[in-house]
């Protein structure tokens, strides 16, 4: 390998997550620490916790393995604790963008 790592497989997200920031009442966003949940994550958590799918069926949908949909969620649902209870803002970063940096 070149230090470059595996290349990312493409995902199957069905939902438009884009444009799409949350923070706490009463503190300005400039004033936030920010905490960036990939698109693939918020997917994860769409068909996990929104659409209570189990996860062989989530992996089959998003057409990842299921071992690789465990760790999208489960660090999803870190970045998410960790802007509730720190009161950090909570934006969604779509793939595209990333990938053409």
């Amino acid at each position: 390998m070149n230090g470059l790592g595996r290349r990312k497989k493409s995902r199957n997200i069905d939902a438009d997550h884009s444009k799409v920031c949350f923070k706490p009442c009463g503190i300005r966003g400039h004033l936030l620490e920010k905490v960036i949940i990939d698109e693939d994550e918020m997917e994860a958590i769409r068909l996990a916790d929104f659409e209570s799918l189990y996860q062989q069926e989530c992996a089959d949908k998003m057409g990842i393995s299921r071992t690789t949909f465990s760790r999208l969620v489960e660090s999803a649902r870190k970045k998410i604790a960790d802007a509730l209870l720190n009161q950090k803002a909570i934006s969604i970063d779509k793939r595209e963008e990333k990938d053409k940096k």
